[in-house]
Order: C-alpha cells, then structure tokens, then sequence
C-alpha cells in the first residue's frame, strides 16, 4: 500500500491525484498514513519557508517509520524538489529518501519506482526539462463533489518574491479541446465544484497554435449541460480582462467569485514586487466586476512587510481593502526566498513590526468580512451541500460566492444544490435554514 501526502496550492492537489492514479495502476492500494506503508510520497510546497521546514520535519520522522518497517521506500516530490539547495540537503542528509523528482518530472513515476525496487539504488530526476505537458495520466480523486482540471502549468511573470517560475517552469498550455473532453467526463460522472487551475489561469491559450483565451474556454465549459459550479483560480490582475468579467457574469455555471490578488496598495511596492500593474489598474478591473457580475465576491492575497515596505507603503494596502471590501482575504508575512530577486533586497523592518502590521490588517478584514457577511442575512442562497459539521447533525456547504453556510439537515442532501435562508452571520461563516 502506498500514502501520498500533499502540501500547498490546489495544483499540487491534482498533482497528488495524478500520482495516486499512477500507483493504483502500479498495483498499490492506498492508505491514510505512513504507518505501515510499503512506499510514502511526500508531494512539497516552496512557496514559504514555513512550509519547506513543515516538510522536512515530517521527513526526519519518516526514519522511525522506516525502522519499523524496513522495506518501506520514500519518494519526495513537488515544488521544493525544483531547487537545486533542496536537492542537495536531501540527498546528503537524508539518505533513507529513496527517490526525488521534480513537477517536471511527475509522469516518470512508474519507472522510478522500479528502478528503486529493482537496483536497491537513490534514484533523483529533477532536471529542468520543462516544455512537455504529459497527456493522459490516470487519476483517482478523494473527492466525490469537487475536481480540479489543470489548464496550463508554469508562470512567465516572475514576480520578485516567487518562486514559482523557478520551480515549476515557463507558461505552457493544454490543448482546449483535451480540457473540454475532461470536463465532460468530470460532469457525466456527478462532480459539482469543477475548478480550473493554473499559475496565471488569465494566460492560458498564449503557447497554442490558435490563441484562444481563457475567457473562451471558460465559456465553452460553462456551455456543457449538467449540474455543477464552475470556478477558477488563480488569475493575474495584469491579463485579468473585460471579457473574463463579462464571460463570468453571463455564465450559467461560473461562479460568481473572482479570486484576484493584488498583493499590496502601494505603487512603489507593486513595481517592486514587478506585478505589472498600478493601483489605478486593480481598482478599474475591480470595479468593472462588481458593476458587470450580481453580487460578485471578492478575495485575494496580501503579502505584508515585502522588503523596503514603509507603514505608509502599509497604509495603502488598508486603505484598498476598505474600498474594496473583500469577502477574504489570504494573507502572509513575507518569507524570502532563495534565489528570488527580493531575497536580495534590503530588508530593514523587524519581524515584530511586521507582525502588528499583519495583525491591524487581520482585524480592518474581519471588520469588513462581519459587515459583507451580515448583509446576506435573510437572503436565500444557492447552496452546494458539501458535509456535516461534526456538531448536532449539521451540515456545511458553499455559496457561490464561496462562503461557508451552516445548517440543519439530513446528512441525504451532502453533494446536492439547496436554496437556504440566511438567517444568522458570524464573521467568515453564515447560518441558514433550508428553504
């Protein structure tokens, strides 16, 4: 039996169901722990430092696991396996990880494995190789309601702090037609939370022969009949266009939620950050949204405390997010990252500065998600009923929107459409009744 263990971004979350259908068709069954595992596969995130030493904690315990169970093989993969440093760490301190590969090198599963059981040797693949896209991969979803379709792979932006570019390599995309043949099998089979992934999803179409748009696949999807929601994440307000917004608020199926992170309020910090767009920019395109899509929700992502950020660089970022008025908000301390460019900026702001910055921008937020939350109450929404709470037999489930709403009912009605008054708020959740 094997256990696959992902961290990070929902990418890494189809990733991880590509590499399940892969060692199902190997002959492994699948187990939730490493306890016991014939073969444990650690799929890893880069994106902060918090998450790289997450990862090689859990790893350091794998040895008590190994000794338990000797024939038991380790494989580590996913994002951090794309930087050389990472690499090298592992292979000189962790000499019980049998094998290493890169996001580049995903479809080469099956033979890693045999050649680790076959030769007894380390195998690693992680060179830079990217330009492929592997078609056809078998997949096993955990979930019954919701899928994830990943329409292109890699990023050209190069934003300062990231390392995504690095590690997952350039922009390439699916062809449309293989995309729209895989949504239809997702909706045949009774998935109803379909989600279109990729670094900069707003890119999609630049690498193929007729360039279309995202806007336009999006539509083509959305044009399937069936019963489902359709969402995407995540988009680039740089390449975020009219007629994205416009493809959204006409749609069938799309979800009325546009996640668009804008990262900071400041000018200077936005070139800085080498995001390709101004506050002027962000704010148009948000606006557009909100006068185009009925009751759109808002969310994003904000890094506080980027190298050289004053409180005034600070201020701006709130002053946004009051005129914004986001549903939620992801939010992050800065981390640096070796080998981006930011991890070379001067970084004068203490840690604990930064800390009261970010907890004055949770508490502006809370304000605001309490307001934008209360102001729902007695509306009757359409609800995707996803499981039970684990209190007095309720049940949780998602609006369109996005926001969680909590209510009686009978565990039946998990991986079906309700209309559910609302009829109390809390600050990030809501309670409803069924209608």
């Amino acid at each position: 039996v094997a256990f696959v263990e992902t961290y990070g971004c929902q990418q890494n979350e189809a990733d991880s169901e590509q590499i399940r259908g892969m060692l199902e068709h190997c002959g492994y069954g699948l187990t939730d722990g490493p306890e016991g595992a014939d073969l444990v596969i650690f799929n890893t995130c880069a994106i902060r430092e918090h998450a790289e030493q997450r990862v090689f904690g859990n790893v350091g315990a794998l040895v008590h696991t190994r000794r338990r169970h000797p024939r038991q093989k380790i494989f580590l993969c996913g994002c951090m396996m794309g930087q050389p440093a990472v690499v090298e760490r592992v292979r000189k301190s962790y000499p019980y990880v049998d094998g290493v590969f890169s996001t580049h090198h995903l479809w080469e599963l099956p033979q890693l494995l045999l050649g680790v059981l076959t030769t007894g040797k380390r195998v690693f693949s992680v060179e830079d190789s990217a330009g492929a896209i592997a078609e056809g991969l078998p997949v096993v979803r955990e979930n019954k309601l919701k899928a994830w379709v990943s329409v292109m792979y890699g990023c050209n932006n190069f934003c300062t702090y990231c390392i995504v570019p690095y590690v997952r390599g350039r922009e390439r995309s699916r062809e449309k037609s293989l995309i729209l043949d895989e949504a239809r099998q997702m909706i045949s089979a009774g998935y109803k939370d379909i989600t279109l992934l990729g670094q900069n999803v707003n890119s999609y179409g630049k690498t193929l022969a007729d360039k279309p748009t995202f806007a336009q696949l999006l539509h083509e999807i959305d044009s399937i009949d069936g019963d489902y929601w359709l969402r995407f994440m995540t988009s680039h307000p740089k390449d975020c266009s009219k007629e994205l917004i416009d493809t959204i608020a006409n749609g069938t199926h799309i979800s009325k939620h546009l996640h668009l992170p804008f990262q900071s309020g400041s000018d200077r910090i936005l070139k800085a950050m080498n995001r390709h767009y101004d506050r002027k920019k962000y704010l148009d395109i948000v606006n557009y949204a909100k006068e185009k899509i009925d009751g759109v929700s808002l969310t994003s992502d904000i890094i506080v405390g980027f190298p050289g950020e004053t409180y005034e660089d600070f201020k701006e970022t709130l002053s946004l997010i009051r005129e914004v008025e986001f549903t939620s908000l992801f939010t992050f301390i800065y981390s640096p990252r070796v080998g981006t460019p930011a991890a070379k900026m001067d970084d004068p702001i203490s840690a604990e500065e930064k800390s009261k910055w970010f907890r004055e921008l949770l508490d502006v937020q809370e304000e605001i998600a309490a307001k934008r939350c209360a102001s729902m109450v007695n509306n009757t929404e359409k609800v995707l009923i996803e499981s039970e709470t684990g209190k007095n037999g309720e049940l949780s489930g998602r609006t369109s929107g996005n926001i969680i709403v909590e209510l009686k009912g009978d565990k039946s009605l998990i991986g079906t459409f309700q209309n559910v008054k609302i009829t109390q708020a809390r600050n990030w959740i809501l309670k409803g009744e069924l209608v």
